[in-house]
């Protein structure tokens, strides 16, 4: 009996200790509410918006050199269409279907711009702009920067990235864009062995002065994450969609964590 009181008064404290951490914890949609939408798309973004939180997405460019949001390199999983990105002009991506894959409900959602994403949520709620690994990285950079300066949001959004160069060349560009270096195992990378372990160690940390580390649910642990506050680093994880892990997160101290279920974390926050 003494044992049963002992663990109820152990988890109480837990539970309190946990709210107390979490309150200031940052939900962040990943790809948009991607657990009920499909994802980069504006319904995604909407879904998210209507439950007060901010969202990720993904952007590259199209043949033409407009800012579009996608995730892969390729229309072909997401859309009713095939074929490279860069090599289909916006006009071309505006006419495939983004939604019918993920339910008929969403069919006839287009790919959007970011120039549309930020007109509709700008402001509204944090976005935050994951750059797509690309070479040469300088023309992406340079018109995410410019969609973000047009909007006026330079204060309200951030920018991540794998590739450290675009982050520089984001900073070069216009150092008051926060930016965040996303970081993870890099194991379906192609990529040397060095390479992967200077990309996990942060060393391009010095270059990028970046404001966010954004980390691999998998590589997070208290030690990394009490290393990194005192470097004064805002800590993000990405992606945690697992209750017991999102938990965890909390329990670490983590500032932000990045989910398609971005509801179920906001219950366990006790915010909905």
């Amino acid at each position: 009996m003494k044992s049963k009181n002992i663990l109820r008064i152990a988890l109480i404290i837990f539970l309190l200790v946990t709210f107390i951490w979490a309150g200031d914890i940052q939900v962040i949609a990943h790809r948009g509410f991607s657990g009920i939408a499909p994802e980069n798309t504006m319904a995604a973004f909407q879904a998210a918006a209507d439950l007060g939180v901010g969202f990720e997405l993904d952007v590259t460019l199209s043949s033409d050199s407009e800012v579009v949001i996608i995730h892969d390199d390729t229309v072909d999983r997401t859309t009713d269409g095939s074929g490279e990105i860069g090599d289909l002009s916006l006009a071309e991506i505006k006419l495939l279907d983004a939604g019918s894959w993920f339910g008929e409900e969403f069919a006839g959602e287009r790919i959007p711009t970011l120039r549309e994403v930020l007109e509709r949520f700008g402001g509204l709620v944090p976005i935050d702009i994951e750059i797509k690994d690309r070479t040469p990285h300088e023309p992406l950079a340079d018109a995410v920067v410019a969609e973000i300066e047009r909007a006026g949001l330079v204060d309200q959004v951030f920018v991540t990235a794998f590739n450290p160069y675009m982050l520089v060349r984001l900073q070069e560009k216009n150092p008051d864009i926060r930016r965040g270096m996303l970081t993870g195992t890099f194991k379906d990378e192609d990529l040397s062995l060095f390479e992967k372990v200077v990309l996990r160690r942060l060393l391009f940390r010095g270059k990028v002065k970046p404001a966010i580390i954004a980390e691999e649910r998998v590589r997070i642990r208290k030690h990394k994450v009490k290393r990194w506050h005192r470097h004064g680093y805002e800590v993000l994880v990405w992606t945690v969609n697992d209750e017991a892990e999102m938990l965890r997160m909390i329990e670490v101290g983590i500032d932000g964590i990045i989910t398609d279920h971005p509801d179920v974390l906001l219950k366990l926050l006790g915010k909905k």
